[in-house]
């Protein structure tokens, strides 16, 4: 019999979910192509909802959760950026998904983001940190801007400059794949130990 595939969640705002895009392109569909070509038994749950805020995704954290994730990818920060929300707050929304995340032994890939440039170095120097420090708080591996080699590239964009199109979601899934791939193996050696 077929063993099950590894579920992974991947759980964040509109980069995550795939606004603008067909569900084909998103990018849990696109990512699970690439492990499924690199000879890994997955399914992706898109998690993703447009708009969503570090506190929206902690408020929907324990339902979703309902889906029993293997492994989970942890987008959030864009809108709290977007919008100049303190990232103090911002923070403490993460950290504490990484808690309940911790506590149900999941492992997880904390995908950062950087704040926009246009709010000043002050927030920037507040926000962007942020995500490194959880992930050496946390003790989990850490992909440190979703949009690396993306964001303000027009030709991996939709036309709002903010989302990106599918060859942009190709780009990302590339660098991540492998980190991915070293999640799902870290966890095969855990379990098997």
């Amino acid at each position: 019999m077929a063993a099950e595939p590894l579920r992974i969640l991947a759980f964040g705002d509109s980069l995550t979910s795939g606004f603008g895009l067909p569900d084909a392109d998103s990018f849990p569909s696109q990512l699970e192509r690439a492990l499924i070509a690199s000879g890994e038994n997955v399914k992706l749950i898109n998690g993703g909802v447009a708009g969503d805020t570090s506190a929206g995704g902690l408020a929907r954290l324990d339902w979703t959760l309902a889906d029993k994730p293997d492994l989970v990818l942890l987008e959030f920060g864009a809108n709290d950026g977007l919008r100049g929300l303190d990232p103090a707050a911002t923070r403490k929304n993460i950290a504490a998904m990484l808690t309940r995340l911790a506590q149900d032994r999941i492992p997880t890939l904390l995908i950062g983001m950087k704040a926009p440039r246009n709010l000043g170095p002050d927030y920037v120097a507040a926000f962007d940190p942020l995500y490194e420090d959880l992930a050496r708080q946390f003790q989990v591996p850490l992909d440190p801007f979703y949009l690396e080699g993306v964001a303000g590239d027009p030709a991996l964009n939709q036309s709002d400059g903010i989302h990106p199109n599918a060859a942009g979601v190709a780009a990302i899934v590339k660098r991540m794949t492998p980190e991915v791939i070293a999640l799902i193996k870290a966890r095969k050696e855990n379990n098997s130990g």
